[in-house]
């Protein structure tokens, strides 16, 4: 029996076990939602080295970040813990058990704009890395046709942009003349090829984790990425009129539409959709570049690939922008991972992002953390019909969901409630819990009615 077919164990079922795993390469972007992917469902998106990573590998289709923002969701998938504080990172446990371990850009939190303009480390864990590289860039102040949406403001002038720290930062956009290596993306894919053609056989495996910074606002691209997305071609998400009314206060965003002025301008939100879909596509192009020098030096025949991101995003769904909220938009997040020997599928199951480290565990043989709270997704990386887990939690603002293959439950601190059935009303448009709170109310009214009209 050759060692093809001992790898194939499943083979009568279609199944292939992944082969020993000698390195791990993690790609991260910044608040990339899942259906910004032509391979999670866009129909504009060009994201051609996303798409094939998703082919030859395991496309999860059901992947939930932990935290809703970029401090705690690192924090946690870097732990393997759902709210990660000052346990063992996944860069400590590999040196400790022979690895390298290097960073390449924001893989901790990093203030984007402010530590990419500075240059400096943000929330990084020195003990995590045996060596890591910060990817500066000028951000909001690269010279060209600069945006701020929701002020209705275009102008080439450097002076007066929204950036680090300003109310408005979020919803900026520049497109330039250039070919993006400018750009800390382009820097961290440069600096990632360049750390992968130094590797030598008998060096020590390595974990690499590269951090991409787009499409975290703001949405800084050359202007022939921008030119695939005509703003007036864009088509803005649904909104039911009456989408707040059985929302509870705390579910409502304070990122909304009518907050910051950008409901005046239908237009702007369009073009919202067109920079955030450029970064995308620049990002996307970054990826490619390191995965095809991984495929040259023939490293892809022992090392692993996980790509995802700390959280989704939202771009007027509910009338809401940004993040930290509960919506379906920001808790599911893109996850693909590619494996030697692996045979390539898509799974429905319910996964987390806290599962990445014990998975790269697994995958390289090493022990996993009796801290970390996530489950290893080999099983599913064998068959993509398996399921590890049933539930999903995610955290923002005091609040907690827990979602499931068929529902997404809500609860806020206040008490107040949504539940979403998510075969039927996958939008998220009709709150469930309200009803049913209605009902009780009803039930609750009716029995004193009928009370009252007994001692009459």
């Amino acid at each position: 029996m050759t060692k093809a077919t001992l790898l194939c164990l499943g083979i009568g079922l279609g199944l292939c076990a992944p082969a020993k795993v000698k390195n791990i390469l993690l790609i991260v972007s910044d608040d990339l939602k899942a259906d910004a992917l032509a391979c999670y469902g866009s129909k504009v998106a060009d994201t051609p080295n996303i798409d094939q990573l998703a082919r030859e590998g395991t496309l999860f289709q059901n992947a939930y970040c932990q935290g809703t923002v970029c401090r705690p969701s690192r924090a946690s998938f870097m732990r393997g813990r759902h709210q990660g504080g000052k346990e063992i990172t996944w860069g400590e446990h590999f040196q400790k058990n022979g690895y390298s371990s290097t960073r390449v850009g924001k893989i901790f939190h990093m203030r984007v704009p402010g530590d990419i303009i500075a240059g400096t480390d943000g929330d990084d864990v020195p003990a995590c890395w045996s060596a890591k590289y910060n990817m500066p860039g000028k951000e909001a102040h690269t010279p060209g046709n600069y945006a701020c949406l929701n002020l209705n403001k275009f102008t080439t002038e450097l002076k007066g942009r929204q950036s680090t720290r300003m109310p408005y930062r979020m919803f900026v956009t520049v497109d330039y003349v250039g070919d993006g290596s400018d750009q800390p993306d382009w820097k961290a894919a440069t600096k990632s090829v360049e750390l992968l053609k130094s590797f030598k056989e008998g060096d020590k495996p390595f974990f690499l984790a590269t951090g991409l910074v787009r499409p975290h606002y703001p949405n800084v691209a050359p202007e022939q990425y921008f030119a695939p997305y005509p703003f007036k071609e864009m088509k803005l998400p649904f909104v039911p009129k009456d989408d707040w009314d059985d929302m509870p206060k705390a579910g409502i965003s304070n990122s909304n539409s009518k907050r910051f002025g950008i409901d005046k301008f239908p237009d702007n939100q369009k073009r919202m959709w067109a920079g955030y879909l450029a970064t995308v596509s620049f990002m996307d192009e970054q990826v490619g570049r390191i995965l095809k020098t991984l495929k040259a030096l023939g490293l892809d025949k022992n090392t692993a690939v996980l790509f995802t991101s700390d959280h989704g995003y939202l771009l007027g769904e509910h009338h809401f922008w940004q993040k930290g909220n509960l919506r379906e938009e920001v808790t599911r997040v893109p996850l693909i991972m590619k494996t030697p020997g692996q045979k390539p599928g898509k799974s429905s199951s319910i996964v987390e992002l806290v599962d990445m480290f014990p998975t790269a565990c697994d995958l390289t043989g090493l022990p996993i953390p009796k801290s970390v709270q996530g489950t290893s997704l080999l099983p599913i990386l064998k068959n993509p019909k398996a399921s590890v887990k049933k539930t999903a939690f995610s955290f923002a603002g005091g609040g907690i969901s827990m979602r499931t293959p068929n529902w997404s439950y809500m609860k806020y601190k206040d008490g107040s409630e949504e539940l979403y059935d998510m075969i039927k009303d996958p939008k998220q448009f009709k709150n469930l819990a309200k009803v049913s709170s209605m009902e009780k109310e009803l039930q609750s009214q009716r029995k004193l009615f009928e009370k009252r009209k007994s001692s009459l």
